[in-house]
């Protein structure tokens, strides 16, 4: 099979769906044929998961290897961030804890180019040896106060010229706000990037939101590519700030445990 342009899920804002949309592409691409990979270069989650080698990476990322038909590496998260509180994380990085850090030393400038240049080395040894590679944002792809430290989003996909889909949530409503403010916030190198749109979690007929595509479109100037039924029975490990504040209230309601073991997330793959 010949080479796939890295392809890069990026969100309107947390919790929009693309750790599901990431791994279902996985084994599309799987089952297609190729050899996929998953990348995530930084996320955020309460637990992690072993590799084979007794490292430490994104349950998320396990899921998708799963899904990929290929064993779990840490090339696949090479940063990871663990909340102990409201502003301090343990940092992993490649597998390995190198210490804690509040919000504010993580985000400073300092330091930044050389955690920025290990998470391109993880990618560019992941892109070696799979294709195509499926990447993942972090959280919203417009925070531009955040912006000149950024490792995950645009910047992440200037590095592996990717091509960027945009995913945005429906259910939570203002999905025309959000993807127009998404990518007129871009610079326009890394707008250029984005070829399309899923608009994700949509309940009741499609039908219905065929006008909506259009005028996504017209006003975006980028194809819908997909619009994805609100799935109610798929689960996999949350990884960002919105859902782990869920995950939080949801413990201490008593309604549901919060987890913290090594079992690896449990999904059946189907052709989808």
């Amino acid at each position: 099979m010949s080479e796939l342009r890295p392809i890069m899920l990026a969100g309107t804002g947390s919790d929009v769906g693309k750790s599901v949309l990431a791994t279902g592409l996985c084994r599309i691409f799987l089952q297609d044929g190729y050899r996929p990979a998953p990348f995530k270069a930084q996320n955020m989650a309460l637990n992690s998961y072993p590799t084979p080698e007794g490292l430490e990476i994104g349950r998320a990322q396990a899921v998708q290897a799963e899904a990929a038909g290929v064993p779990c590496h840490t090339d696949m998260n090479p940063l990871l961030l663990k909340p102990s509180s409201d502003h301090t994380s343990q940092v992993v990085l490649n597998g390995r804890p190198i210490g804690n850090k509040s919000a504010y030393e993580y985000f400073r400038h300092e330091g930044r180019e050389e955690l920025r240049q290990q998470v391109h080395a993880a990618f560019d040894r992941l892109a070696q040896r799979y294709s195509p590679i499926v990447m993942e944002g972090a959280g919203s792809v417009a925070e531009i106060n955040l912006a000149e430290t950024d490792l995950v989003n645009m910047p992440m996909a200037a590095h592996a010229n990717a091509a960027v889909v945009l995913v945005a949530d429906i259910d939570r409503g203002g999905v025309f706000a959000s993807a127009y403010g998404s990518i007129m916030l871009q610079k326009p190198e890394h707008r250029s990037l984005i070829k399309g749109i899923i608009v994700n979690k949509f309940r009741g007929d499609m039908r219905l939101f065929d006008d909506g595509r259009k005028m996504l479109e017209e006003i975006c100037q980028v194809p819908v590519v997909g619009v994805v039924p609100y799935l109610r029975d798929l689960h996999i490990e949350a990884e960002d700030s919105v859902a782990i504040e869920a995950k939080r209230r949801k413990a201490a309601r008593g309604d549901g445990q919060c987890g913290c073991g090594a079992a690896a997330p449990s999904v059946k793959f189907h052709r989808l």
